[in-house]
């Protein structure tokens, strides 16, 4: 389901504009301690990624610094979430990520941007969520553009730009990104192997 319905919208010289700069500034003293953290620092990381999206993450996340976002109290993540190194998440429009989800490194989730029209540029940030639903794999290089839903199961190819939704159950690839094939009969597959035809 596309999210355009929620499309976030911040003038420039407003009340907003400088809330959104305010949270840039915060993100940046914030993200500057955990990029001097290591793989090592597990639990030091949960921690100080807690205190940059304002809500504690469970003991199954899991994140390989750098990491770099515009804010991060946008930022919803799910249990069991593992984001490698050096992602960017730009939150002002919201990014819901669900339980389960592994996003490979160097990936860019985006949901904000500028008008085309060059006379108006400058004038505004234009934000729209993104939601990633569960047990989704994002492969390595991988953009996410705002206003997209990636949908249960589906894995998004290394270098992909995602500008519109992802099906459940579908590997997606290219530039835009395509509908490669359905993943939905590999599940079946492996049930059916576990479980054979008539043992259940």
């Amino acid at each position: 389901m596309a999210n355009h319905d929620r499309i976030k919208i911040i003038p420039r010289r407003t009340p907003e504009s400088a809330a959104m700069v305010a949270a840039v500034k915060r993100a940046m003293t914030i993200t500057a301690t955990l990029n001097r953290l290591t793989f090592n620092d597990t639990e030091e990381v949960r921690a100080v990624f807690s205190d940059l999206i304002g809500k504690q993450v469970d003991d199954g996340f899991n994140l390989i610094p750098p990491f770099h976002t515009t804010g991060g109290t946008d930022i919803a993540i799910g249990r069991n979430v593992f984001i490698n190194q050096n992602c960017t998440i730009y939150d002002l429009g919201g990014v819901h990520i669900g339980d389960d989800v592994m996003i490979g490194p160097n990936v860019s989730i985006i949901t904000s941007g500028h008008p085309l029209e060059p006379s108006r540029r400058r004038d505004c940030v234009v934000a729209k969520p993104i939601r990633i639903e569960k047990n989704v794999w994002i492969g390595a290089g991988a953009t996410i553009i705002g206003g997209v839903t990636v949908g249960e199961n589906a894995v998004v190819g290394a270098g992909s730009v995602v500008t519109r939704d992802v099906p459940p159950d579908t590997l997606v690839g290219g530039n835009p990104a395509r509908v490669i094939r359905s993943i939905a009969s590999e599940k079946r597959r492996a049930a059916a192997s576990v479980f054979p035809p008539g043992s259940r």
